[in-house]
């Protein structure tokens, strides 16, 4: 698989380049599609889409699903055994999810969420400690939310029979990643051999990225991840081809599309020859007032996509390749 080394970023966003392979190939020779699953999310739970996995064993069971669909990666928030609506803060809770995956999915690459920053409370007016959820999970790779954002979510009633059952409320949501913290988290992860994925939600994120790569020597290739939508950056074809000029030659670029834009950023990235990230976690709803009945209802519709423009998708063993990833890492705790 030596030819998929030739596939990272800087092999094809020059336009020159880009429309030299697309006049002849179409998407044909384009590097293979990578599809993330995110299975479950942080944020929102059974009370916004019953179909979202929040057990252990359901949220292995639709990454199975997912996996068998297309899937070659796997992101994992694992919930809190209290207050299931929300993400566990231990590493038992992730350590558990990752083996049930693991056990039906050989060779799918596991992908935890670690964050790496820190919350505000405006309330008691104190910064949070570092959130960094899953590193002693050693997950293959780990996501860390390299940005700065406030928000307000209307968060919905969770009613019995539902676990953790609470009232509705707005969560004022303040969040923080230094460049002490990116420096720090993903130290941290290379010490554990865990891939760090750079999770950017703007233009000016990029910069952390560059302060991280010069301090801890990361080595290629990067594994970048952007939101489109929501609390990322606006969902259009400039910004995305802008982002594209910045990133380091040796770069994966992967797509997320939230909410009501996730078609169109997807088919543009599958398009551009970037990859793809989709599950309940970033779209509750599979088309107007239409709940999604399950994560791979989602991966479906992009492999279906790709195949439609003539793209190759990714097996987890490619992905693996791709990402400079070593053999499947075994969970048996």
């Amino acid at each position: 698989m030596d030819e998929l080394k030739n596939f990272l970023l800087g092999d094809y966003r020059e336009t020159m380049d880009y429309i030299k392979k697309v006049e002849r190939y179409g998407l044909t020779k384009f590097p293979p599609l990578i599809i993330s699953c995110a299975i479950t999310g942080g944020m929102h739970g059974k009370e916004s889409n019953p179909n979202l996995p929040e057990e252990p064993e359901e949220q292995a069971q639709q990454s199975y699903d997912a996996y068998n669909a297309g899937a070659s990666m796997i992101h994992i928030h694992a919930r809190d055994p209290i207050n299931a609506w929300a993400t566990s803060s231990t590493p038992e809770a992730f350590k558990k999810v990752n083996a049930l995956v693991r056990a039906k999915c050989p060779d799918v690459i596991i992908n935890n969420t670690c964050v790496g920053g820190r919350r505000f409370d405006e309330e008691k007016n104190v910064m949070l400690p570092n959130l960094l959820y899953s590193l002693e999970a050693e997950p293959e790779v780990g996501s860390v939310d390299i940005t700065c954002y406030s928000m307000i979510r209307n968060m919905k009633d969770r009613k019995e029979p539902l676990k953790s059952p609470r009232e509705a409320f707005k969560w004022n949501y303040n969040y923080m990643c230094t460049q002490n913290d990116a420096v720090r988290t993903t130290k941290l992860m290379q010490e554990k051999g865990i891939k760090p994925e750079f999770e950017v939600f703007g233009i000016n994120d990029l910069k952390y990225v560059d302060t991280m790569m010069k301090e801890n020597s990361i080595s290629a290739p990067y594994w970048f991840q952007m939101l489109f939508g929501g609390s990322g950056i606006y969902p259009c074809a400039e910004v995305m081809m802008t982002v594209t000029k910045l990133l380091p030659a040796e770069s994966l670029f992967s797509v997320i599309g939230v909410g009501a834009c996730q078609s169109a950023m997807i088919a543009l990235a599958i398009a551009l020859g970037h990859h793809v990230r989709v599950g309940l976690e970033d779209n509750l709803f599979y088309g107007p007032h239409d709940l999604a009945k399950s994560n791979a209802q989602f991966v479906e519709r992009v492999v279906r996509i790709a195949k439609e423009l003539g793209r190759p998708i990714a097996t987890p063993a490619q992905a693996r390749e791709m990402m400079g990833l070593g053999a499947p890492r075994s969970y048996t705790y």
